[in-house]
């Protein structure tokens, strides 16, 4: 695989300081520049997140003096200068959507944590595991833009990568409805205990827009590509509740799901264990050997003692039992930041780039 020159648009925040220590040492891409807002435009990353820095590790040594490029006024400049960008900027939707395209169309592909192209029809919102033939939307994408490279490729909410990738291998039994209660870290707000000392010892039942976000997104994941866009599917129907829990990092979500035809609980554990995808075939580098870990405690799985496990990537399951009013209920755990937000989108190139969509 040849090395990527890569850009990180929205370096300082918590997500893009996410993708800078996942990136440090990257054996296919190599970090060549950085972006943020106009603010923090001249400085060096250390000193534009001096005081916001908000990770356990330190600034990756070689990125500490890299100097910090306008997101928005410098994308000639950022284009020419790398191969595709990471992009987890915070701006309103119309902003992200049209600077994402403004990027596509200087012939840069954009790999997206952001929510604001989730809905675009030829947009792909690839789970790697999951739907890694979405990715043949691209090429009418490009038609759309007028580019020979450029695009747009996101990935999905961070709350569905606890619950939808163990309900996906279940498919073909028909999975009817779903109810989903999802208990979210504060790094999902972009949030630490010390920044945020209002959460200590309480409970939020509401994160705006994330409920719709969670009932939505799914049944594209579940969709298929045809005459140029993503087709929603009809099934299965989800509604759910998300909640802000006191936790750093990891989101947990405790799902009740009916069947058309119902499984049996051993055939769900055989589903479970054996499932893997592109990401495991192709042996990406951030791709958890094994994608789906169920456990049989009554107890677990805990969120501080699972979520860095492959790090970080793979998901938890336990406490597979029979509903009085669904056909089962189970409990899964993720971690938000690695596999739900920066190291989901790290696997997606990793999988674009094994299927040639930066040559």
């Amino acid at each position: 695989m040849k090395k990527f020159k890569v850009g990180i648009i929205g370096a300082t925040g918590m997500v893009g300081q996410r993708f800078a220590l996942l990136l440090e040492n990257h054996p296919w891409f190599e970090v060549c520049l950085l972006a943020a807002s106009p603010r923090s435009k001249g400085k060096t990353y250390s000193e534009a997140t001096e005081g916001r820095w908000a990770m356990k590790a330190p600034i990756p040594e070689k990125m500490k003096d890299m100097v910090i490029y306008s997101a928005t006024d410098d994308i000639e400049e950022i284009t020419s200068k790398v191969d595709f960008v990471f992009c987890a900027v915070d701006m309103k939707k119309d902003e992200i959507r049209a600077l994402e395209e403004a990027y596509a169309k200087h012939e840069c592909p954009v790999i997206s944590n952001n929510s604001a192209h989730r809905g675009t029809e030829d947009v792909p919102m690839i789970v790697p595991e999951l739907n890694p033939e979405h990715a043949e939307v691209i090429d009418a994408q490009r038609k759309r833009l007028g580019t020979k490279r450029g695009f747009i490729a996101v990935k999905s909410n961070c709350s569905l990568q606890s619950y939808v990738p163990a309900l996906f291998p279940l498919s073909d039994y028909g999975v009817k409805k779903a109810l989903v209660c999802t208990y979210q870290a504060i790094s999902g707000a972009g949030k630490t205990f010390e920044r945020w000392p209002e959460i200590i010892d309480n409970v939020i039942p509401f994160i705006g827009g994330e409920e719709e976000k969670s009932e939505q997104e799914p049944l594209k994941i579940w969709g298929k590509v045809e005459n140029g866009k993503i087709v929603n599917a009809t099934s299965p129907e989800f509604t759910a509740q998300c909640i802000r829990v006191p936790v750093s990092d990891g989101h947990m979500a405790a799902v009740f799901v009916s069947f058309d035809k119902k499984p049996t609980k051993e055939e769900i554990l055989k589903r479970w264990k054996e499932f893997s995808g592109a990401p495991q075939q192709l042996e990406l580098p951030n791709a958890p050997k094994q994608f789906l870990h169920y456990y049989d405690e009554d107890n677990m799985p805990q969120t501080q003692l699972v979520r860095d496990i492959e790090g970080g990537m793979a998901v938890h399951v336990g406490r597979l039992r029979e509903d009085t009013q669904y056909d089962y209920k189970f409990v899964c755990v993720s971690h938000n930041t690695l596999r739900g937000a920066a190291g989901g989108a790290v696997l997606m190139a990793e999988l674009l780039a094994a299927k040639g969509y930066f040559d």
